[in-house]
């Protein structure tokens, strides 16, 4: 943490016991104020966050090196809380959760924000004209529209393909939008992390683009402070620059995950499902600062993970609850090689109304998930009797069904190296003539329009027989 101020040389006290990254100080003068960073004699590259108090001793997070701690260290306050640089110098550059650089490059320190306290503005839902936000992917296009200002989860367990789409996303959103992006990596590879700078980098989206990384060998304190390091950077954006922002998590699950670790550090007594109470409002908080102000927008898409594809675990639901729109990701769908790996009957959105999709997208949408689940009920009479033994109106149905399964199925721009297969972008009203032509029994000429460059290029149509 060379970015901080110098510290001052005021006593706290003594470090009184040890356990894990909890150290408890033992207090002799004034008493730190909660999150307030503190520092070790003769260790000024190791710092302790304050986390609550007991009598006379103060319980402090350690965030840096734990190895040079033994008791009786004295410990001295720095009347600073844990920063992160804003403002438009951080554009195109990536930090670490305490707002140390990690791309090589020099340290901000002339505009710096606690991360702990949010800006303190109300959000608020306008009696505006919600305004949708093209992503070329059929299946969020359709399903789940991308509504300016509003929050959209992707779900689903390991290796479902979470992180592509999410990578996917933000290459044609980012280009389409025009907006600044914030990228917020809790707990995920360091190998990701990497490709998606390159990739970003590779198509110009990174000078809109500020990225916050937490990785998966970072300490649970780390972890957990990626998200309200990278939220600090929206809220500047959006309320001294009055910016449209879009946030982009991956993953939100690994910063309840990392809370819990805190947890049982701490001592904490957990409650349903091993999560302890305190994490459901540390999570709603956080989701608090990603909300849209008379300012500007966050437009945020979180990716979720699911522990053991439960999704009735309690940590997913209190997540869903906070979103507009829920993606859902099904392993049997990735296996049949479908990309993206969406499940049709599970996948929600509160967004999907007459009065922001539109009379025809709303109908279109219904007559769908009335033939997903009736082709749903269909394949386990299928397994039994045969499609032969289906009336004709019922196999039709299903017929049709199967065509929207591999409908909704796209190759993606940033998996392009890896399938060897160029990147689709498809319009919203391509999309929309695509399912009626299927659902009204007609040949399917896919109009696909050009994938999105570094800089917008003209529709190209292309038919194609599906």
């Amino acid at each position: 943490m060379k970015t901080h101020p110098k510290i001052s040389e005021e006593k706290v006290g003594s470090i009184q016991s040890l356990r894990g990254l909890m150290v408890e100080v033992q207090i002799i003068g004034d008493r730190p104020e909660e999150k307030e960073l503190l520092r070790v004699e003769d260790h000024p590259e190791v710092f302790l966050e304050v986390s609550f108090f007991k009598a006379d001793t103060v319980v402090c997070i350690n965030l840096t090196n734990s190895q040079v701690l033994q008791c009786g260290q004295n410990i001295f306050r720095t009347h600073e809380k844990v920063s992160v640089p804003v403002g438009p110098n951080t554009l195109g550059r990536v930090f670490s959760a305490l707002g140390e650089p990690l791309d090589e490059k020099p340290g901000i320190t002339d505009k710096r924000r606690p991360i702990s306290e949010a800006s303190g503005t109300k959000s608020y839902r306008g009696t505006q004209k919600l305004e949708m936000l093209e992503t070329g992917l059929k299946v969020i296009d359709f399903l789940t529209p991308f509504v300016k200002g509003r929050k959209i989860g992707i779900v689903g367990g390991a290796g479902v393909g979470k992180t592509v789409l999410t990578m996917e996303m933000i290459n044609n959103v980012t280009r389409n939008a025009k907006s600044l992006s914030i990228y917020c990596g809790v707990g995920e590879r360091i190998r990701e992390g990497n490709e998606l700078y390159e990739t970003l980098k590779e198509t110009g989206v990174l000078k809109n683009t500020v990225m916050f990384f937490g990785q998966m060998d970072s300490t649970p304190a780390i972890r957990s402070m990626v998200g309200p390091a990278a939220a600090t950077a929206a809220e500047y954006f959006r309320d001294e620059e009055g910016r449209d922002i879009l946030f982009f998590v991956d993953n939100i699950y690994r910063h309840i995950q990392a809370l819990t670790e805190l947890s049982t550090n701490l001592g904490l007594i957990p409650s349903e499902g091993g999560y302890s109470p305190k994490i459901y409002a540390e999570l709603r908080r956080l989701e608090d600062r990603l909300s849209s102000t008379d300012k500007g927008t966050i437009t945020s898409v979180q990716a979720v993970y699911i522990p053991a594809d439960d999704l009735s675990d309690p940590a997913v639901q209190a997540i869903s609850q906070q979103l507009d729109s829920v993606l859902v990701l099904s392993r049997s769908v990735a296996e049949s090689g479908i990309r993206p790996a969406v499940d049709l009957l599970k996948t929600t959105s509160s967004l999907l109304t007459p009065q922001i999709v539109g009379e025809r997208h709303y109908k279109l949408a219904g007559r769908v998930q009335a033939i997903m689940q009736k082709y749903d009920s269909l394949k386990n009479i299928i397994a039994i009797v045969g499609e032969n033994e289906l009336s004709p109106a019922d196999r039709a149905d299903y017929q049709n069904a199967q065509k929207l399964v591999q409908f909704f199925s796209q190759d993606f721009t940033v998996a392009e190296h890896l399938s060897g297969k160029p990147g689709q972008y498809f319009t919203l009203e391509e999309t929309l003539k695509g399912i009626e032509a299927i659902l009204d029994g007609k040949p399917v000429k896919e109009e696909k329009a050009a994938a999105p460059t570094s800089e917008p290029k003209a529709e190209v149509a292309a038919d194609k027989k599906t």
